[in-house]
């Protein structure tokens, strides 16, 4: 005897061994053997054999139409050998029934199962919306495999072309255009971000970087809404010449200075901060767009402004205007170089210069300073500004090493990035040049200055803090946001908090609320000012900017890696010169470019090598190199100093450096 029984749902013929009870001992074709159960068997046949039995079903299941065979199954539940006898027109044959079972079974779009062997007819509606949706996955499948076909032949669907970044970076993974993306990539051996530039979806890997960027920050695009600009109040007219010193692609001037000599032999010293917050006010809709971007976004030859276009020229310290500024005003004996006074005033400041980097570095030189040599537009103010700075360094200094630190590094090299018609130029500028210097220690002055004028009068703010914290060195050392004077322990300030900038980062739009507040309401201020303490807003504005302002780092540095590797291509460099700054990490001599390399001998920090660029990569920012010759030592000792850059001095001269015109 011989039976054709169910199994994990799958229909099975063997031939009978044994039987005890309701268990049959079943052998199969193959000569395996199984324990089938007697409510499983479906038929018991003596003829044909079970492999030509099943061969045969098959056979008649595939010639059964299935229309024909729903239209005679009725509108009631059935047993497989009754719809049999029906279909058939006689009892069916083993082998017809089943044929009929099997396609049965392969229909459920047509019948649902009710139990072993029994069906029930899908009714009318429900069939023909199934038999549609099965239809239109068909086309899909076919309108899938033509886009697939297109991909490998490197043309963009029209179809896609709209979905070219979500498919990138958000894909809709049960869509058949990321399926067909998937299925081309496969047969290629690519990957999509590859593809997508081949086929012309993304016109160029630096568009791709900046793409996948602004999809994930700037979804909506990185326009702004129409506003009308504030309105200032009228404000009293500062008696200054100030002057600013940025960077010539700077166009956020937030910072300027003046100098005046007093009568009484007493110098003044004028730091004057583009003042937004006399003009927007918290929650208005300047507030809102400015919060939720949060920071200026830079990047080599372009950037993303926080504020919008036209307010920024409303603000923006530009040479010839009379700006409203926060000013800070510092009375100094030149005996010592000594602050007798501060004072801090919401005013009007004349803009009589916009000096640029660019055209003094090479004569505002520490050498030309002490000897008074070149002619430059306020070339006596900048010499008596690099008089007080210094004393200003070397207490910065002192109170750093006041904290158990090490005296800071001051030769680091920065390199300017410049991108003209997508070509760039690299420059490779020393940190600490007397106009930085100017720059950098006068803003850390007012910060700090006003960091204390905040704390003095019970009004939060955003605080910068380094050092004190727990954990290991780097914890420790770890920079952090706070709503608290905290001692900024790298800088050597006993509070800092960031109130230069108000144009580019919401940190100092807010302080520079809370600091107004200060000025023009004394010990009263911690009632009207618009952050009271305590308040919730402010501990999610940290947290927010410290999220926003790592991941626009993280961006900023990836595009400059992508335009060091296109400086690569644009001046064919094969072999170039590199000094080691740890273990197997390098960087190239002429660009901070940074690169590993696997298995090189070990070497000092600072000792310079000759490498062969083999390959690199602009999409994944990767680069291949082999060592060609190593010097025994460091072929610059100035150079190999500035690389030594210990944990405590990292943040800290990032924070110095933020202050700094070549980082605006």
């Amino acid at each position: 005897m011989n039976l054709f029984f169910e199994e994990s749902g799958d229909f099975k013929a063997g031939t009978v061994l044994s039987q005890q009870g309701e268990a049959y001992q079943v052998e199969m074709q193959t000569g395996k053997r199984t324990k089938v159960k007697a409510r499983d068997v479906l038929l018991q046949f003596a003829t044909p054999e079970p492999a030509q039995l099943m061969a045969d079903a098959q056979a008649i299941a595939d010639d059964i139409d299935l229309d024909f065979l729903w239209e005679v199954a009725g509108e009631e539940e059935f047993g497989f050998a009754e719809l049999g006898a029906e279909y058939f027109g006689h009892a069916p044959r083993p082998d017809e029934a089943a044929g009929l079972l099997l396609r049965l079974h392969s229909a459920p779009v047509y019948f649902y199962k009710k139990g072993k062997g029994r069906y029930k007819a899908a009714p009318e509606t429900s069939l023909k919306a199934a038999l549609a949706g099965i239809e239109k996955k068909k086309q899909q499948a076919l309108i899938q495999a033509q886009y697939a076909e297109e991909l490998k032949a490197h043309r963009l669907p029209d179809a896609m072309k709209p979905l070219a970044l979500q498919l990138l970076f958000r894909p809709d993974k049960n869509g058949i255009e990321y399926k067909a993306l998937e299925a081309a990539c496969a047969e290629l051996q690519t990957s999509p971000q590859r593809l997508m530039l081949a086929a012309g979806g993304i016109g160029s890997p630096k568009q791709l970087h900046l793409a996948k960027f602004l999809f994930e920050y700037f979804p909506k695009g990185t326009g702004f809404p129409s506003i009308d600009l504030p309105v200032v109040p009228e404000l009293p007219v500062a008696d200054v010449r100030a002057f600013s010193i940025d960077d010539v692609t700077t166009t956020e001037i937030d910072d300027a200075l003046s100098v005046v000599q007093l009568d009484d032999g007493k110098v003044r010293v004028g730091i004057h901060i583009a003042a937004p917050a006399l003009g927007i006010k918290r929650g208005d809709a300047i507030d809102a767009i400015a919060r939720q971007r949060l920071s200026t976004v830079y990047m080599p030859g372009d950037k993303i402004t926080m504020l919008p276009d036209a307010l920024v020229d409303a603000f923006t310290l530009a040479e010839g205007k009379t700006c409203p500024a926060v000013s800070l005003y510092a009375t100094l004996d030149p005996a010592d170089w000594s602050v007798v006074s501060t004072e801090i005033r919401a005013e009007a400041v004349p803009i009589a210069a916009n000096l640029r980097h660019n055209d003094l570095d090479e004569l505002v030189t520490e050498e030309n300073l002490a000897a008074g040599a070149g002619e430059y537009a306020h070339k006596d103010e900048i010499a008596l500004l690099w008089q007080w700075v210094q004393v200003l360094e070397k207490a910065r200094m002192a109170k750093r090493e006041s904290f158990g630190l090490k005296p800071e590094q001051t030769n680091r090299v920065d390199f300017n990035f410049y991108v003209e018609d997508d070509v760039v130029s690299i420059v490779r500028r020393k940190r600490g040049a007397p106009l930085d210097k100017i720059v950098a220690e006068l803003m850390i002055f007012a910060n700090s200055t006003w960091g204390k004028l905040m704390h003095d009068h019970g009004v939060p703010g955003i605080y910068r803090s380094q050092g004190g914290g727990g954990g290991g060195w780097a914890a420790k050392m770890q920079v952090r946001m706070v709503t608290h004077a905290a001692p900024h322990q790298g800088l050597g300030v006993d509070q800092y908090a960031w109130s230069t900038s108000p144009l580019r980062r919401y940190t100092d739009l807010v302080n520079q609320w809370q600091i107004l507040a200060c000025a023009e309401h004394g010990v009263t201020a911690p009632l009207v000012a618009p952050f009271k303490p305590k308040d919730a807003d402010l501990f999610a504005i940290v947290s927010a900017f410290d999220a926003a302002y790592s991941a626009y780092a993280d961006f900023q540095s990836g595009m400059e890696r992508y335009w060091c590797l296109r400086w690569l291509a644009q001046e064919n460099a094969r072999q170039v010169d590199a000094v080691v700054l740890k273990d197997e990490v390098l960087r190239l001599v002429d660009i901070p470019l940074i690169i590993r390399l696997p298995g090189m001998p070990q070497a000092a920090r600072g000792v310079h090598v000759k490498l062969d660029l083999i390959r690199w990569d602009e999409v994944d920012l990767t680069i291949e190199a082999r060592l060609i010759e190593m010097t025994t030592e460091p072929a610059d000792a100035e150079e190999a100093s500035a690389l030594v850059v210990e944990e405590e001095d990292a943040a800290s001269e990032e924070e110095a450096a933020a202050e700094s015109p070549q980082q605006q």
